[in-house]
């Protein structure tokens, strides 16, 4: 199952692992995301249901974003979070 969920959903398993460019990969990727909501929307008939999962889907794809950025800064500046503000002997600089 994990195989089968992997063929489609990763990047780096399913024929968009041919593009180089990562980030035009992760486009495409969000493209075809967006492209199945709208689809399942319509199969559903209700513009009601699209506004709703779009924006459900929006704060999700946010909060994905929003965690990745804080660990790839942690990962290659983690200096950016060192001491959040205070100097060395814990005042404000």
């Amino acid at each position: 199952m994990i195989r089968l969920y992997n063929l489609v959903m990763d990047s780096r398993h399913n024929p968009l692992s041919n593009i180089p460019d990562t980030t035009t990969r992760h486009l495409v990727m969000q493209m075809l995301a967006w492209m199945w909501c709208i689809v399942f929307s319509m199969w559903l008939g209700s513009i009601v249901v699209f506004g709703i999962s779009a924006a459900v889907h929006a704060i999700l794809l946010a909060g994905i974003f929003v965690t990745v950025g804080v660990f790839e800064t942690a990962k290659r500046h983690p200096v950016h979070y060192g001491g959040l503000g205070r100097a060395n002997g814990g005042e404000h600089e």
